[in-house]
């Protein structure tokens, strides 16, 4: 499907807050308005940028960094969001091909590779993503969570559309293989392979792992299309519709609106489909509805306009967009009304990750963690400096960019929006 590109400008004011025991910067260090015309694709440029200057030699991301010069972060790492980062490197250089995203692709996706993906003993045939202490800079045991074969996938197909033959196809198939083993009958899935505790592990103990998983089985699909991998992705698609069916309030799964995109895509494919396609549907405006039901209110004219949550953090509000996004690639015509409420909220939303971003310094294309910091009179308060909320991680940038890569895709945000 051809997507048309379309610009918008936008009247961007980078905040001085000030906070506790000092002043908080966000963005630039200055309070300034940027010229109209182009600032979501410069938002994009600046996002890729920043993971493409925060991949070191080895492929690994520096996991975090700080707006506040007086914190300084410590060792810590996470494999499922670094496969999240080359997936967003990935869909960023099939947008925009260049030479340092191409190589910062490569170098992370090698990183995955060499460091996490590798063979479940005693179990041929299959490969996971495993989380080990030294990468992770934790003291837990090594394990492979369904979430990492899920992105693992993801990550390295997405690679392997634009840069074919970096992965093996038996490795991918080993993965699929792996989440393949770790389903369960009724369409749900084992969170976690560990063996010091036996092998799989926490029955469906996670909501957003199926929706990673069944991703992750899709994508292999297109390129490997044996009906194992999408019949498995649809019955982890019907176990999450059974699993929320009549609840007003349920996950804000972004993961499982992008499975669904995929899904309906092939969903012709299967001879006899484990779920009815109006189920899968169902499913996908419910979970749209309660995202916008939830939705934080703030004033038009405050900077926070456009956040998700009440705390004005930026990573649950691009996952958000990431979702509704690709909501609106296959919700039909009959549900316009609900498509012009997630459209709305989507540019608004948009619209608040560009004010959020760091555009200067070291940080430039970074999203902190928060736009600003919790005010006395919220619920979470407590009083003195928090470190967390300047903070920028990598899948807080990825999510955003990935958000709005969709939303240029789409036109969600013309020229003349401003």
């Amino acid at each position: 499907m051809k997507h048309r590109y379309k610009l918008f400008g936008a009247a961007l004011i980078l905040l001085v807050l000030s906070a506790g025991t000092g002043v908080w910067l966000f963005g630039a260090n200055v309070l300034r308005r940027l010229a109209p015309g182009g600032e979501l694709a410069r938002g994009i440029d600046l996002a890729g940028d920043y993971l493409v200057a925060h991949c070191g030699d080895d492929g690994r991301f520096e996991y975090r960094v700080n707006l506040d010069a007086r914190f300084d972060p410590k060792p810590q790492y996470n494999i499922v969001r670094h496969a999240g980062a080359v997936y967003a490197l990935a869909t960023d250089y099939q947008r925009r091909p260049s030479p340092d995203r191409r190589e910062a692709m490569l170098r992370s996706a090698g990183f995955l590779r060499r460091e996490a993906v590798a063979p479940v003993p005693g179990r041929e045939g299959l490969m996971a993503v495993w989380s080990r202490p030294k990468i992770e800079c934790t003291g837990e045991p090594i394990e492979a969570r369904l979430g990492g074969a899920g992105l693992g996938l993801v990550a390295l197909l997405s690679v392997e559309a634009v840069a074919p033959g970096t992965t093996p196809s038996e490795e991918l198939q080993a993965l699929g293989q792996f989440i393949l083993f770790m389903q369960e009958p009724n369409g749900g899935f084992f969170a976690a392979y560990d063996p010091s505790r036996g092998g799989r592990c926490e029955p469906n103990a996670s909501l957003y792992y199926p929706g990673e998983a069944a991703l992750g089985l899709l994508m292999l699909h297109e390129v490997d299309p044996r009906p194992e991998w999408l019949d498995a992705a649809a019955r982890a698609m019907g176990y999450l519709a059974r699993l929320r069916e009549g609840q007003t309030r349920v996950e804000p799964d972004h993961w499982a609106l992008l499975a669904t995109a995929r899904l309906l895509d092939h969903y012709d494919e299967m001879a006899q489909p484990p779920v009815s396609r109006e189920t899968i549907l169902a499913h996908a405006r419910q979970i749209c509805r309660s995202i916008l039901a939830e939705k934080a209110a703030f004033p038009a004219d405050d900077p926070a306009h456009g956040c998700f949550t009440d705390d004005t953090r930026t990573c649950p509000t691009a996952t958000r967009v990431e979702g509704l996004a690709a909501a609106l690639g296959f919700l039909p015509a009959e549900d316009k009304p609900l498509r012009a409420e997630i459209g709305q909220a989507t540019r608004d939303a948009a619209r608040f990750l560009l004010r959020a971003q760091s555009r200067e310094g070291r940080c430039a294309g970074g999203l902190p963690q928060m736009l600003r910091p919790l005010p006395p009179t919220h619920p979470r308060y407590r009083p003195g400096v928090h470190p967390s909320a300047t903070e920028v991680r990598i899948d807080y940038v990825q999510h955003t960019l990935c958000a709005w890569i969709a939303c240029e895709a789409l036109g969600l945000l013309d020229a003349g929006d401003r």
